[in-house]
């Protein structure tokens, strides 16, 4: 098989050699099942962790997993990857790690079960694709992908290697949203009508303007090196050749090339846990999206503010609103005809909420529901209490029991690619300025409605 890690090429390629599509497939099937075997891990072994991305996030999380594992011994860190010479030492040092600047020479470590990868979005799928194909599970950071068929070819190689893949929006592992999901299916809101929520922020910061550090780059000796050229994945077409810019390489989330910016960066950790919620994860039927940029101004290409809204096939909708020069939230709310679930009051859906409210819909003295709903709900609103506790923590242990147990993880690779479509349908309507359509059988956009 080629270097490529596109499976539809694959089956082209083997096709025009004289093989049937079911041959070819199964050809395919083989390869992945030989590369899949994996390590058993017994029920004390150490699961051996792999870290490709070093920077803020990648440490973050690396130290989660450092840290469930120093607690119940069940995971340790043992190779760390970065194409920035001075991130790559300083967690080769932390973690006493064999350190790469090439993710490839980290697979290639027979001891490595499974990976974090918290490279820029850009480079998510290959990764995790190369990884699986080396049987090593993988905790693949949001938004799981840059493009849809990406998340197409995510979905397949999950499938053919039978890897564990958990998508790392941790917010996903919140009590509140098994609580919203039962009360939505007990009837507490009876026909769901409507799904809103936002991300709002005010800062420097907060807009992707993270600290560049003065004499990094390819042309740079020692800690100061980053290797340019892998950053961009150019020679496997993830992104367009360019010369070396800071800007871009420590504020990368500003450009399309890399980001979808609040799109990718922040809406996922709204749209994935309201898929949870919903009866089942839905794909989206049409999505718009529209927004500018306001008032951060300097060099970006992404918008400051943004909105989206999406239409499913089982009648509902999706209203998403955000700014990065505002910081007024709007409740995390899911409407129905008879109820409306509020779950997160102060809209920072990352954050841990105490309970999440019901309010019926009153008419006079009755609920809309009639009588029966009336009966079981009440009029009033109502309080569901929510656990609380370190969401981070709870979705890497997830992630480490799935690797031992192979069940499907918190946030699976089926639940994370309907959350991406979205995101990556409303980034295509805003830049191209046109209602965007989903075709869920053939996994492809239009900017006509589909034929039923």
């Amino acid at each position: 098989m080629p270097d490529s890690y596109d499976r539809r090429d694959f089956l082209k390629t083997v096709g025009a050699t004289g093989l049937t599509l079911e041959a070819a497939k199964s050809a395919l099937a083989s390869k992945s099942a030989a590369k899949a075997s994996g390590r058993v891990i017994g029920a004390n072994d150490r699961i051996n962790i792999g870290v490709i991305g070093c920077g803020s996030r990648g440490m973050d999380v690396a130290r989660t997993f450092s840290e469930v594992g120093a607690a119940d011994n069940s995971c340790q860190i043992v190779a760390v990857c970065d194409v920035y010479e001075k991130r790559k030492r300083l967690a080769t040092e932390k973690y006493k790690a064999k350190g790469y600047t090439d993710y490839r020479e980290l697979l290639q470590q027979p001891d490595v079960d499974a990976v974090y990868i918290g490279t820029p979005d850009h480079w998510h799928a290959k990764n995790a694709i190369d990884a699986m194909d080396h049987g090593k599970d993988v905790y693949l950071e949001k938004p799981m992908v840059h493009t849809n068929d990406e998340a197409r070819q995510l979905v397949a190689t999950v499938k053919e290697t039978k890897r564990v893949l958990q998508v790392g929006s941790q917010t996903t592992s919140a009590d509140i949203w098994a609580k919203a999901k039962k009360a939505i299916a007990d009837g507490a809101i009876g026909q769901m009508l409507m799904s809103q929520g936002s991300y709002h922020r005010n800062s420097i910061e907060g807009e992707w303007n993270w600290p560049i550090e003065a004499g990094a780059g390819p042309d740079a000796k020692g800690d100061a090196h980053i290797d340019w050229d892998m950053w961009l994945g150019s020679q496997f077409k993830l992104a367009p050749k360019r010369p070396f810019d800071a800007d871009r390489y420590f504020r990368f989330r500003k450009y399309w090339d890399y980001s979808l910016g609040i799109a990718s960066d922040l809406f996922y950790h709204v749209i994935a846990p309201l898929n949870i919620c919903w009866d089942e994860p839905q794909f989206p039927v049409k999505v718009m999206a529209t927004g500018g940029i306001y008032v951060f101004k300097e060099k970006r290409e992404v918008p400051d503010t943004f909105h989206l809204m999406a239409e499913y096939a089982k009648g509902h909708s999706l209203v998403l609103s955000s700014s990065m020069a505002n910081d007024t939230h709007i409740p995390g709310t899911i409407r129905g005809h008879e109820g409306t679930i509020v779950m997160v009051d102060h809209g920072m859906f990352e954050r841990n909420v105490p309970y999440i409210t019901v309010k019926p819909q009153v008419k006079g003295a009755k609920a809309i529901g009639g009588e029966k709903y009336a009966e079981k709900f009440g009029v009033k609103d109502y309080q569901i209490p929510v656990e609380q506790f370190n969401m981070q923590t709870a979705h890497v242990k997830n992630f480490l029991q799935c690797v031992r147990t192979r069940e499907k993880p918190r946030l699976d690779v089926e639940t994370g690619a309907k959350a991406v479509v979205v995101i990556n349908l409303a980034a295509q309507s805003y830049r191209e300025g046109k209602v965007m359509y989903w075709d869920e059988k053939r996994w492809k956009a239009s900017d006509k409605p589909v034929k039923a």
